[in-house]
């Protein structure tokens, strides 16, 4: 075989870097988030930080008022060892001002001097509270507070390592809607490939307007998935819509309004709307495959008496082996991710009975802001991707090399 030359590997190189940009990237960023208590609304831990930093700018700010006001409360103090112990406070605050002189925001320090603001912070709150027990000081209501925040300009490091994945483990919410993803792709899968096989059988028969039925089966496939999820929310509203008036005509339902607020209705719910616009990409997708099956096998078939079932599970199945398992590739790892149909028609509801894994990661990451548990979600999701995609890609190509 020839080795690829460096002319020819310069052919490749805008679809590594388009795949490298597009897709390890992100699947790089999100697994160095979920190694980090991450969250964009605790200012402490809006950062990824592997060691301590301090915070320059609210140290300065907090040991000004607390010397100020200490100042102001040394007339009442009259012990002599007790003002001794208050000038003290006050130059060890002014020596961490001192070394940290000309600097701003949020910096690096080292052990000792973490130590040193520890230490600080130990004897003004315990000075500070020996004192209130004695005397009448100056803002001795703001004064433990102002003392609180020398601690909070220690900013600790939110590396957790794999503490994220074993909050996981025990995450019943998860576990919860892992289940939930994995019953809405295997039902909705199913009902799509059966049905999307008879659509197939359908379009591949010469008959008149042919073309027409092809092009107006893709139109729910056509049609944006957040619009199609807010129409089949006006169809399922309990009020005045048709499918949900349907249904209880029918006997599905008890109460047209029962659909999207019970949890097996609002599973169905988003099943059959999924199934929907979803099953004429696979009828191409097999379509696809019906085309490249040979007339002369069936015509040979039928020669030797085989009955139309008997050609569906002898002749069509057989051959349109490869193009399902594409076509389930491909519908499998979209509906594993599903994320903007559940969203708009239900946003996970009712009590989270149609919270897949992608809509559980959206609540955290951008409803709580933690996106380091969030990441951690992302990245359990796609393990699960990957090993459905290994198990297809072996199947797959077991059945392509039988073939050849």
């Amino acid at each position: 075989m020839k080795k690829m030359g460096f002319k020819e590997f310069l052919y490749i190189v805008p679809v590594l870097f388009l795949i490298g940009v597009f897709s390890l990237w992100p699947v790089i960023q999100s697994f160095t988030y979920s190694f980090f208590d991450y969250r964009l609304n605790d200012q402490t831990k809006s950062e990824l930080l592997l060691s301590e930093k301090f915070n320059v700018d609210l140290y300065s700010e907090r040991s000004f008022y607390i010397e100020r006001f200490l100042n102001q409360s040394m007339p009442e103090i009259t012990d002599g060892e007790d003002r001794q112990q208050v000038e003290k406070l006050i130059a060890d605050l002014n020596d961490l001002n001192q070394q940290f002189e000309g600097q701003e925001g949020v910096i690096k320090i080292s052990g000792d001097v973490t130590d040193q603001v520890k230490n600080v912070y130990e004897s003004a709150d315990q000075l500070v509270a020996e004192l209130s027990e004695t005397y009448e000081l100056v803002q001795e209501e703001n004064l433990p507070l102002l003392i609180d925040d020398i601690q909070n300009s220690l900013v600790q490091s939110n590396f957790i390592g794999l503490e994220g994945y074993a909050k996981a483990l025990t995450d019943d919410r998860l576990q919860y809607s892992l289940g939930v993803t994995l019953a809405f792709t295997i039902i909705s899968v199913f009902l799509e490939l059966v049905f999307g096989l008879g659509m197939a059988m359908i379009m591949n028969k010469a008959i008149q307007g042919q073309g027409f039925i092809r092009v107006t089966s893709l139109i729910p496939w056509a049609i944006p998935t957040a619009v199609a999820a807010l129409m089949w929310s006006y169809l399922y509203d309990g009020h005045y819509g048709v499918v949900a008036a349907i249904f209880e005509s029918l006997g599905f339902i008890e109460n047209s309004t029962d659909l999207l607020q019970t949890s097996l209705g609002g599973i169905s719910a988003v099943i059959l709307a999924d199934v929907w616009k979803t099953t004429p990409y696979m009828a191409i997708l097999l379509l696809a495959g019906l085309q490249n099956i040979p007339n002369t096998l069936y015509e040979a078939a039928s020669i030797d008496g085989a009955s139309k079932i008997q050609q569906f599970f002898k002749v069509t199945l057989p051959l349109l082996k490869p193009s399902i398992l594409v076509a389930l590739l491909f519908r499998t790892l979209d509906a594993f991710r599903v994320f903007d149909l559940i969203y708009v028609l239900t946003s996970g509801g009712p009590g989270g009975a149609t919270e897949t894994m992608s809509v559980y990661a959206y609540k955290v990451m951008f409803g709580q802001m933690n996106f380091g548990y969030g990441s951690v979600i992302v990245m359990i999701m796609f393990i699960c991707v990957a090993i459905i995609a290994t198990i297809y890609v072996k199947v797959l190509g077991t059945n392509l090399m039988e073939k050849n």
